[in-house]
């Protein structure tokens, strides 16, 4: 069974930076590599909304919200994708999440909360 565990999450001033990373276990290299492994983000009283994620091909995908400021990446190696975010507004405070999706379903992290304050 799949899991997704989440970690980097914190406070940071506006402007600062913020790394999250996301690890999957009880999967091969080759399983987790093939699907779409990503994060979304829930601010209170709003809807889940994505953030950027990576192909089975390895193509990135990202919201506008967040272009140039977030680079998503991943290691193979490790089951791991990493969320690099620069420049950091307090719009985006949130609580992030880590997805696994393919043919086979979805699987989400429990989450990790990043706060931005002005």
């Amino acid at each position: 069974q799949v899991q997704l565990v989440e970690s980097g999450g914190g406070l940071v001033q506006a402007g600062g930076s913020l790394t999250l990373s996301c690890a999957a276990s009880g999967a091969s290299e080759s399983f987790v590599s093939s699907n779409v492994m990503g994060w979304y983000r829930q601010a209170p009283g709003n809807e889940r909304e994505f953030v950027a994620h990576i192909t089975g091909s390895g193509t990135t995908n990202s919201a506008d919200s967040v272009k140039g400021r977030f680079t998503l990446s991943r290691d193979k190696a490790k089951n791991t994708v990493i969320l690099q975010m620069m420049n950091l507004k307090p719009e985006d405070t949130a609580i992030y999440y880590c997805n696994l999706m393919g043919s086979f379903g979805s699987v989400w992290g429990r989450g990790t909360q990043v706060t931005v304050s002005s």
